[in-house]
């Protein structure tokens, strides 16, 4: 039986930044991915924004991660001519009623250690942004957007430099813990199967990953969260942008409201929403539309009628379900389930994308503690 130091399942943007920095550390590494292409689910299929960390409670993972990977990643954007652009946005109150709500948010991102932000009037949004309708707004000057793809090509070049190793249409079947490590049982894309050894492991399948926590023998299920699926349907506008700063509304249950966005060609995209379903579908809820024009309006008014058309559908990994309080990213070492060797990655959804190195720094210190 061929044997691996490590085995990291998923090459989506975590998966590929935590081979990065193992393989950067001098660990062997052995990336599994089940799709013919690296990135085709979540690291693909999501707004491209640079988050600053103004959401989160303060001391969570979600928050320390952000803020961190955000510095990291502007770097390694640059470093590594990764297109991205640092265009700020604006969280805007459409009604005087949600002002105190934007005074909220600046206070907890504050306490995350995110201290640039500015409270504006209506009249000074308008001033940077005359299409926009609002009565106040929060700008964020260290949001920014980048190439999802790119980024991910980046990463993986990277990790192979450091000695890395992709192998594509190849399942992780499961695995079971022995003296020194695991032995990992994949398939490839005919249905053949192969064992390898592998002193660690680590699971970054991101959608998948409480399904692949449940085939490692070992493990005790109390520490296998439940992952909800939270699908976002996106819709394009075709035409020049009236806007050079991305225009967030407030947020909502399960995630951070009809916002408006830009790709790196100054394409506008509307989207996420939010739609609990129980299967991954990735075809766009057309029905969705009419709610999409409507919240729009309420900071775009002069949204064209009936442009709108279907762009493309994410979903996010969620551990907590419609009305339950948002859950934290779960990174579990041996510390607290017991196994060595072995790093689950539960529920990474935004910002994930943005704190991506970071969060491979912490999963790598945590298969090495």
């Amino acid at each position: 039986m061929e044997r691996v130091d490590c085995i990291v399942i998923g090459a989506g943007v975590v998966g590929l930044a935590i081979a990065r920095a193992l393989a950067r550390r001098g660990i062997e590494v052995l990336i599994l991915e089940r799709a013919p292409a690296i990135g085709t689910e979540t690291s693909s299929r999501n707004s491209g924004v640079i988050h600053a960390g103004l959401y989160y409670p303060p001391g969570s993972l979600k928050a320390r991660l952000c803020v961190a990977g955000r510095e990291m990643l502007y770097a390694f954007a640059a470093e590594q001519d990764v297109p991205h652009r640092r265009c700020g946005k604006l969280i805007v109150a459409t009604s005087p009623g949600q002002q105190d709500a934007l005074t909220a948010i600046r206070d907890r991102a504050a306490g995350c250690g995110v201290t640039d932000l500015r409270l504006l009037t209506g009249e000074q949004a308008r001033a940077l942004e005359p299409a926009l309708a609002c009565s106040a707004a929060l700008l964020s000057p260290s949001t920014g957007i980048i190439d999802s793809p790119a980024l991910m090509q980046a990463l993986l070049g990277q990790a192979q430099a450091a000695g890395a190793e992709l192998a594509l249409n190849t399942t992780f079947a499961g695995a079971r813990a022995g003296n020194g490590g695991f032995v990992v049982e994949t398939g490839d894309a005919v249905g053949e199967r192969f064992a390898l050894g592998a002193r660690r492991l680590v699971n970054a399948a991101g959608l998948w990953a409480s399904d692949a926590a449940g085939r490692i023998e070992g493990l005790a299920p109390a520490h296998i969260p439940r992952t909800l699926l939270a699908r976002g349907n996106y819709f394009g506008l075709s035409g020049r942008s009236p806007f050079s700063h991305l225009i967030y509304p407030l947020p909502e249950p399960g995630g951070l409201g009809v916002h408006l966005t830009l790709d790196m060609g100054g394409a506008m995209r509307f989207g996420p929403d939010v739609e609990w379903v129980d299967a991954v579908d990735y075809r766009v809820n057309d029905a969705r539309r009419p709610h999409f024009e409507a919240e729009i309006r309420r900071y775009w008014p002069g949204l064209p009628g009936d442009a709108l058309v279907p762009a493309y559908a994410g979903i996010r990994p969620k551990l907590s379900g419609p009305g339950e309080p948002a859950a934290d990213f779960r990174i579990d070492g041996p510390e607290r389930h017991g196994l060595a060797g072995l790093v689950n990655l539960f529920g990474i959804e935004s910002p994930g994308l943005t704190a991506c190195l970071a969060i491979a720094e912490l999963a790598a210190d945590r298969l090495a503690a």
